[in-house]
């Protein structure tokens, strides 16, 4: 691999413990980056309101390496309600959904 190009991952270590949310990850870029908080999260929430945006309109969207995020649309169907067993019609949905890319299953499996 090339360096240059292609620097080593690093491992980012949450700074209140547990799961990375959004402010983390912002915390993250500024550090790696080298530029301001207000930056960092203006480049998160733009990255993010085009990833959506993509789906919205139906588009797949790929991270090569990493991830893909896709559209899966389903028809209506006749459901129950669980409370008091009456039939219920369920109407279409469109439900967004991750699929993990080759090389993120392999970093995780380590």
């Amino acid at each position: 691999m090339d360096e240059i190009s292609n620097p080593p991952p690093t491992r980012v270590t949450p700074l209140y413990g547990g799961d990375m949310n959004k402010l983390e990850l912002i915390s993250a870029l500024k550090s790696e980056a080298s530029i301001s908080k207000s930056e960092a999260a203006r480049i998160v929430q733009i990255f993010f309101d085009h990833m959506a945006g993509a789906m919205v309109e139906g588009e797949r969207v790929e991270i090569r390496g990493l991830c893909s995020f896709f559209v899966k649309q389903y028809k209506s169907y006749t459901g129950r309600n669980p409370k008091t067993g009456d039939k219920v019609l369920i109407q279409p949905k469109k439900l967004p959904f991750f699929k993990s890319g080759k090389e993120l299953k392999e970093r995780v499996d380590q």
